[in-house]
């Protein structure tokens, strides 16, 4: 699991995957784990540096070897001609070109397998995967940064900055990681921001914005860089935004009458985005929790206090009536973060329930 962890942000669509290889006395003889998309398998690096030691031997593998040519050839045939005689894996892999197929012929070829160790671990580990087989949507991140009374700004709308520059950099890192960053108008009209990771990360996410009215700014970073970093804008009003498409912007149009939530997350998982990160503002994060898309929470509590009836909050939108139905979250942790509280936690339902038709923000 620890091997497989190394490959994140690297090797998506793809999963993650890490494998050992012991030898016949059951001692460690060669690791690896995927390490870039369209690169060699986890199984790959742990043969080739176990040699021959590999023979008569076991291979460990978070999941299911693949059995089938794609951008590389089947793992199945590495492990047969490694002459491995046991294959542990955590889980079957649900890919339909694998789904089951690699145990078979591993078990055909007189491989004895083990299917189950350590299942659920694996599950977690590759939660956003699994999900875009599934539904074909993307793994849903929301981030915000609020003060100790739950304000994301002055009733100015002043907003820098509220958590520190150790919250600020782990925010960079997260960016790194992902296929898109999505904000709705309010943020591009009042933050202007670039949205990129600073450094660099493993990913270049795409920028996409979120706007009903196709009212945007005729001047701002996103539209000035769009044609060194993706953007996409979805809009109900797509004629509005002719000029963003010229300056090299995707303009997707939207049906006014659709729930604009069950058009953008599918039409982000057909691009094969793994994980996308929401950063707000407070009108957007009000529909996607209306709708209860988000899988992963990112908080960061900063050790201030704002005040003011007027001073905007994270989540908008409609929210619950009865506090018995508030979101709780799992696996929820606690971590300092520079002078900040970092909170981090999954919603309990795994994002695939039917979404209301939830006004979107302008």
């Amino acid at each position: 699991m620890a091997l497989a962890k190394k490959g994140r942000g690297y090797v998506e669509p793809n999963p993650m995957v890490g494998a050992v290889v012991l030898d016949s006395a059951g001692q460690l003889a060669g690791e690896g784990w995927h390490q870039k998309f369209g690169g060699p398998h986890a199984e790959v690096f742990a043969l080739a540096e176990a040699g021959e030691r590999a023979r008569g031997g076991t291979l460990v593998v978070t999941l299911e070897p693949c059995c089938h040519h794609g951008k590389t050839p089947p793992c199945t045939d590495a492990i047969l001609k490694a002459g491995i005689a046991r294959v542990v894996a955590a889980m079957s892999d649900p890919f339909p070109k694998v789904a089951g197929g690699g145990l078979a012929i591993l078990r055909a070829a007189g491989v004895e397998v083990e299917v189950g160790v350590c299942e659920a671990e694996s599950r977690e580990l590759n939660a956003p995967y699994l999900k875009l087989l599934r539904t074909g949507k993307p793994w849903v991140h929301a981030k915000w940064a609020m003060t100790l009374d739950g304000k994301i700004a002055t009733r100015t709308g002043d907003s820098k900055w509220i958590s520190g520059e150790e919250s600020r950099r782990r925010v960079h890192e997260l960016r790194g990681r992902m296929d898109a960053i999505i904000v709705g108008r309010g943020t591009v009209v009042a933050d202007d921001p670039l949205l990129t990771a600073r450094p660099a990360g493993a990913r270049i996410a795409a920028r996409v914005v979120l706007s009903a009215s196709g009212q945007l700014p005729e001047k701002c970073q996103l539209r000035a860089t769009a044609r060194e970093v993706p953007v996409i804008v979805y809009s109900a009003n797509a004629t509005k935004l002719d000029g963003w498409a010229a300056d090299g912007a995707e303009v997707v149009p939207l049906d006014e009458n659709e729930s604009p939530l069950s058009v953008i997350l599918p039409d982000l998982g057909r691009r094969r985005f793994t994980n996308v990160l929401i950063e707000g503002g407070a009108n957007l994060f009000g529909s996607v929790m209306d709708a209860e898309v988000v899988d992963e929470f990112h908080v960061f509590v900063a050790p201030k206090v704002i005040g003011g009836t007027g001073a905007l909050t994270p989540v908008g939108g409609m929210g619950f009536l009865r506090m018995a139905d508030a979101h709780a979250l799992d696996r929820v942790t606690f971590e300092q973060s520079g002078e900040d509280v970092y909170v981090h936690g999954f919603a309990r339902s795994d994002g695939t329930v039917a979404e209301r038709t939830t006004p979107f923000p302008p």
